[in-house]
């Protein structure tokens, strides 16, 4: 089933409708997140999807396909009018990439694909639907016989463009996730790039402050993966370690994507040579073809930043200077109170030759 992040969730027997809100494009997610009617604004176009019950399976979420290059099948979406007016509807296939939310995004029509949504064909282009009409559109998915072994993800989509206030045309897209593992050796693998390290010295000499790193995780493998993360930030020797709290996982990147991420590190102390370091643990996500593979060993990459407290060093030589200045007083002391003896002596010796 598809999922827009409307209001809230709503029972089974109605997750077929979804309301339509005016949207540039739809974000597409595991689980149903819909809204009733009766949280639709007036005038809004309702219609639903939902995938055609068949050999395939029935009641299902999504289009879940693992084949071999060179392999195909026929499945269907069915899509209904909940409104009042009829509906003309663009159906297409597109490519499927992450989101700036982390959520699975869909390339706009017109836009090139080339995997799912270029594999994809659709029996009928477009369909007219009545008010309460339903409709099933077939449509036919052909791996190429080159196709490389690995994750791949898109959707199957229905659309009605329509002009807002102002001249502004803008798309209303609903449709259904398909992911296609195409057979063969699967290698997982996440990299992390580019770590940088922030940090402003506190003038206080012995307070701390926030610490941001940030860095690009990218995808360098053929399967769809996820990460938990940890990131930490320590002095000299791993020394004086702060730990970034509630770090989310990175969401799920598709094979050649990148994802930049951002952590906050509280607490950190300006201990010298400041060492930001990030693992990240990925795993292919437990869903749909992409179940089964726990978690993958470990990443790590590390940067680094002087951060000096120079109210503090300043101190110390304040502090050092006056003690050399006082250990260099007393010799001096001690050499004119030698001297004025010496003198004296002398003087006594003096006398007494006399």
């Amino acid at each position: 089933m598809p999922a827009l992040h409307l209001s809230r969730r709503i029972p089974r027997a109605a997750a077929a409708t979804g309301i339509l809100v005016a949207l540039g494009a739809a974000l597409f997610a595991g689980a149903p997140a819909i809204a009733d009617e009766a949280d639709a604004p007036a005038g809004t176009v309702q219609w639903g999807v939902r995938t055609a019950d068949g050999d395939l399976g029935s009641e299902r979420e999504n289009y879940d396909y693992l084949l071999e290059a060179g392999d195909s099948l026929d499945d269907a979406i069915v899509v209904t009018n909940h409104g009042d007016e009829p509906l003309e509807l663009a159906v297409y296939a597109a490519d499927g990439f992450t989101g700036e939310s982390g959520a699975l995004d869909l390339l706009a029509e017109g836009e090139t694909s080339t995997a799912v949504g270029a594999w994809i064909t659709a029996d009928a282009t477009s369909v007219h639907l009545e008010p309460a009409a339903s409709v099933e559109v077939p449509f036919h998915v052909a791996i190429p016989e080159d196709a490389m072994p690995g994750d791949y993800a898109g959707g199957i989509v229905t659309t009605l463009a329509s002009e807002q206030d102002g001249g502004v045309s803008v798309d209303r897209r609903l449709g259904i996730r398909v992911q296609v593992r195409v057979g063969g050796e699967l290698a997982p693998a996440l990299v992390v790039e580019d770590v940088h390290l922030e940090y402003a010295t506190p003038l206080d000499p012995f307070a701390t402050a926030p610490a941001t790193v940030t860095y690009t995780v990218r995808n360098t493998g053929n399967a769809r993966l996820t990460a938990a993360q940890t990131v930490a930030v320590a002095g000299p020797f791993g020394m004086l370690r702060a730990d970034a709290a509630d770090l989310e996982p990175i969401p799920a990147l598709l094979p050649g994507e990148s994802w930049t991420a951002s952590a906050d590190v509280a607490g950190v102390f300006p201990s010298g040579l400041l060492t930001a370091e990030v693992e990240l643990v990925p795993s292919v996500p437990a869903e749909g073809t992409t179940s089964g593979s726990g978690d993958l060993p470990a990443v790590h990459a590390e940067a680094t930043l002087w951060a000096v407290p120079w109210m503090l060093v300043a101190a110390l030589l304040v502090l050092v200077g006056a003690v050399v200045a006082l250990v260099l007083g007393r010799r001096r002391a001690k050499r004119r109170e030698a001297a004025r003896i010496e003198a004296a002596v002398a003087e006594a010796l003096e006398t007494v030759d006399a």
